[in-house]
């Protein structure tokens, strides 16, 4: 009977928070339908250039799902500016490839693809070289040198813009697991803490002073930004210099785009903090603002994904700060190139902050 009366207790309870009930219901809907749309999207095919390439190997090539393009020369400019996985050389004999390898898997099946096609090429010349030498000696012909050569498998020189040959996915994700933790802990302890403070009373004692509403959110974002700071050095310091991840670009730049994330979150987490009213209520948030985030971060290639997930993906903070954490961490970028993503960044923190002057008017009209 005991067992009974708590279940029915926590039954009655339950069905009377709706807003805790709807979360626990359709956040995990959420997220497996955004899972099932990026691992359903579309494939893009990498995108080569090639130099001197005879029109039958770059056929040969286009069979292999590989778009082809004509190109004058092979700089990292070029590739860039139109966007290329790789550019091809063919140089006599000799072969030269050189990936972007900005994306480590779509870079290493563009390898294989490659040398796979010129394999076939030189199989296909070496059978006709076969083929013809029987046919003069059959004839009784001078045996031609050239015929008789035995062409040797082709060697493929292959050089990287960024990383190298031991580049592995995980190299391009790791800064992005950074940014997202120092996003999620932040968003966390900042959502829960003045959470606490409301149902704790300290909230409601704030707004009977004659204190404004702008200062008690900048008092929060102050207070808990200095905690915040603190933990991004230690999560970044951490990361570069215990578990060695890749780091191309200046350290301090990394700590600028986390702290920037942080101020993100702080101010994100605070404002969903208004809307909930315990700790149960707060962490069914996660699901909705922040899970969906890390989808987004660059983990899966924003090529492959439907229109409409580009445009929710740039809606996204981490969009840009996992942008700007790549850039730096694993391209070696400057602070120049990474400016938009900060200033992005920025709005996103100045419309929460907003967000949260105004969300305050419902606890006291000021």
């Amino acid at each position: 009977m005991r067992i009974t009366a708590m279940v029915k207790r926590i039954f009655h309870q339950m069905l009377r928070d709706k807003r805790a009930l709807a979360l626990m219901m359709v956040a995990p809907l959420l997220v497996l339908t955004l899972l099932n749309y990026l691992l359903s999207g579309n494939t893009v095919d990498p995108r080569l250039g090639v130099i001197n390439a005879d029109d039958k190997l770059a056929e040969r090539l286009k069979d292999s799902d590989i778009t082809v393009f004509q190109v004058e020369e092979n700089t990292k400019d070029i590739l860039l500016e139109k966007d290329l996985d790789g550019v091809l050389h063919f140089d006599g004999e000799d072969f030269s490839l050189t990936l972007t390898n900005d994306q480590p898997n779509t870079a290493k099946t563009l390898q294989a693809k490659v040398l796979q096609a010129i394999s076939a090429e030189k199989s296909e010349e070496q059978a006709l070289n076969f083929s013809t030498f029987m046919k003069d000696i059959q004839s009784k012909l001078p045996m031609d040198p050239v015929k008789m050569k035995i062409i040797k498998a082709p060697e493929l020189n292959t050089s990287y813009i960024y990383g190298n040959e031991d580049t592995i996915f995980f190299d391009q994700l790791s800064p992005i697991l950074v940014g997202f933790f120092v996003f999620f802990f932040v968003f966390l302890i900042s959502g829960i803490a003045l959470l606490r403070e409301r149902t704790t009373g300290t909230l409601e004692r704030l707004l009977a002073t004659p204190i404004q509403r702008r200062d008690i959110v900048f008092g929060y974002l102050v207070g808990y930004g200095l905690f915040a700071l603190v933990q991004t050095i230690i999560v970044v310091t951490y990361a570069v210099k215990v578990l060695d991840i890749t780091l191309a670009g200046s350290f301090w730049n990394v700590v600028i785009i986390n702290l920037t994330l942080a101020l993100v979150a702080l101010s994100l987490g605070i404002l969903l903090s208004a809307f909930a009213n315990s700790e149960f209520q707060m962490m069914q948030f996660i699901p909705i603002a922040i899970i969906p985030q890390v989808f987004f971060a660059g983990i899966f290639p924003f090529e492959s994904m439907a229109g409409w997930m580009q445009i929710l993906a740039k809606c996204m903070p981490m969009y840009y700060g996992g942008n700007a954490l790549v850039e730096v961490m694993y391209k070696g970028s400057g602070l120049s190139e990474i400016t938009n993503d900060l200033l992005v960044l920025l709005g996103f923190a100045l419309v929460f902050i907003v967000l949260n002057v105004v969300a305050l008017k419902k606890y006291r009209k000021i």
